[in-house]
């Protein structure tokens, strides 16, 4: 089950990726383990309820979101992470915990953290079988995200 969401929308902007599908992988760490992609070039989803709206960061696969850093990069008074039950509906192409890093594609604003590195980016095609990979240059230009500092040292 890929995200066609995401799909159509790279295709009509002819940008390049590929997708790998793979033995079922359920976190960053084992998506790292099965693709052989080191973790830092995963990018990772973590959903956050900011300030009762929701918001999707974006951090590298080795890395935890910090909800302090968070709240303070994000301006907010509240940053909490976000139950599954309220996201889930807002990716109708996607398995719950295999959301591709494109939330503005769901009409759910984007956080990058800074260490997200490298010249490509893997993450889930919206099933948890399956990744793409893309460049990070391109995945910031389309996506167009507000990067800060999210992560724990």
């Amino acid at each position: 089950m890929t995200a066609e969401t995401v799909r159509r929308h790279l295709d009509d902007k002819g940008v390049p990726f590929e997708t790998r599908k793979h033995p079922g992988a359920f976190t960053a760490r084992e998506t790292a383990a099965v693709t052989g992609v080191p973790p830092r070039q995963i990018a990772k989803v973590v959903m956050l309820d900011v300030d009762d709206q929701l918001v999707m960061a974006v951090v590298p696969g080795d890395k935890r979101v910090d909800l302090d850093k968070a709240k303070e990069a994000l301006d907010a008074t509240s940053v909490t992470l976000a139950p599954e039950d309220e996201f889930v509906p807002a990716f109708p192409d996607c398995e719950p915990g295999a959301e591709p890093p494109f939330g503005y594609l769901y009409g759910i604003p984007t956080v990058v953290d800074r260490g997200l590195a490298g010249e490509n980016i893997t993450f889930p095609a919206g099933c948890h079988e399956e990744t793409m990979t893309m460049s990070l240059e391109h995945y910031l230009s389309l996506a167009g995200p507000t990067t800060a500092d999210l992560t724990e040292d």
